[in-house]
């Protein structure tokens, strides 16, 4: 009974489970964007009227049709015995399937923000924040089944307990130097970012002030070099010994994991994808950030600030990915 339970709940079969889940999600998710599309979508779901970006009307319903596809191909047991070169189509069909997915939904950053600080004067709509937060997470589930998919496939023997191939990286015994650049490269962006404003004036801001923008800061301040330093540092794995009654004690994994790889995640997708936008305005002679709402600041302000926030974003991804690989618990069976 236990072997049985134990069989069913190990990683591998759970892996081969979650495309499943997620094309059931997908489908669902886009029958709703396809009655959206003709002609019911309600209206103000974001600032911009829409409540994606890039894939909106048809070409979201489009985008869910081909992701659940992918995911669909994914649940058949003889996609794992394909030869090597359409088993790396489809992961990377999957691959491109999540990240479209999940980059538009990229407003998701300014919901969640708008939600916790209601007085920063951040537009909230919820309908549209339940959208968006959908559709990342049928990105998120096809990420992950296209992660198990690659894992499980991979040449070699693999543990039946984690599913981890024997050639899979174990987790790291130090801290490398690449961790190390890509934290300080997250504080780095975090800190051109605010001194950027400072050039500008702190009052050329959209924020409202108050206690929601004191609590903003604080939070800015501590995600971009606090937390990108945790991940790196011993700091983030144990309590220093001025924390009172936790000195000593191991800091639980989930308490920095967890946020350095929501706020990565949020910074790369948001700023990157406008990033492009704002390379594609330029070639075609426009300004990006054209003056409005009684905002006027200098172009060359953008230029700075976007990618400092796609650079804080990409640098504290790294490091979250060394974090998870430094914390985490070897396997019993083959210990990777």
């Amino acid at each position: 009974m236990a072997t049985t339970l134990t069989a069913r709940l190990s990683p591998r079969a759970l892996g081969r489970r979650l495309p499943a889940a997620a094309l059931a999600w997908t489908l669902a998710y886009g029958a709703l964007r396809a009655y959206w599309a003709a002609g019911h979508r309600p209206h103000d779901m974001s600032p911009i009227g829409t409540d994606l970006v890039a894939f909106t009307g048809w070409a979201g319903a489009g985008l869910c049709g081909a992701a659940a596809l992918v995911l669909a191909a994914l649940t058949l047991p003889r996609a794992d015995r394909l030869a090597r070169a359409p088993r790396l189509a489809l992961a990377g069909a999957a691959w491109t399937a999540a990240a479209c997915l999940a980059a538009s939904g990229a407003m998701l950053l300014l919901d969640v923000v708008g939600a916790v600080l209601p007085g920063l004067g951040l537009g909230f709509y919820p309908l549209g924040a339940l959208s968006r937060a959908a559709v990342v997470a049928a990105g998120i589930m096809t990420a992950l089944s296209a992660r198990a998919y690659t894992a499980r496939t991979r040449t070699g023997p693999a543990c039946a307990a984690c599913g981890r191939a024997a050639a899979a990286p174990g987790a790291l015994p130090r801290t490398p130097a690449w961790a190390y650049g890509a934290a300080y490269l997250a504080v780095a962006g975090c800190l051109i970012r605010i001194v950027a404003q400072a050039v500008v004036g702190f009052a050329e801001s959209p924020l409202s002030g108050g206690a929601s923008a004191m609590l903003f800061e604080a939070g800015f301040v501590l995600g971009g070099c606090l937390l990108p330093l945790a991940l790196v540092h011993p700091f983030g794995r144990t309590w220093p010994r001025w924390v009172p009654g936790l000195a000593g004690r191991g800091v639980p994994r989930r308490l920095v994991l967890w946020p350095g790889a929501a706020i990565s995640g949020g910074l790369v997708v948001y700023f990157g994808l406008m990033l492009l936008q704002m390379f594609w305005e330029r070639l075609h002679g426009r300004n990006p950030f054209p003056p409005e709402g009684g905002l006027d600041l200098p172009e060359a302000f953008f230029w700075v600030a976007v990618p400092a926030y796609f650079a804080w974003g990409a640098g504290m991804a790294a490091a979250a990915r060394f974090y998870a690989r430094r914390t985490r618990t070897p396997c019993p069976s083959c210990g990777r």
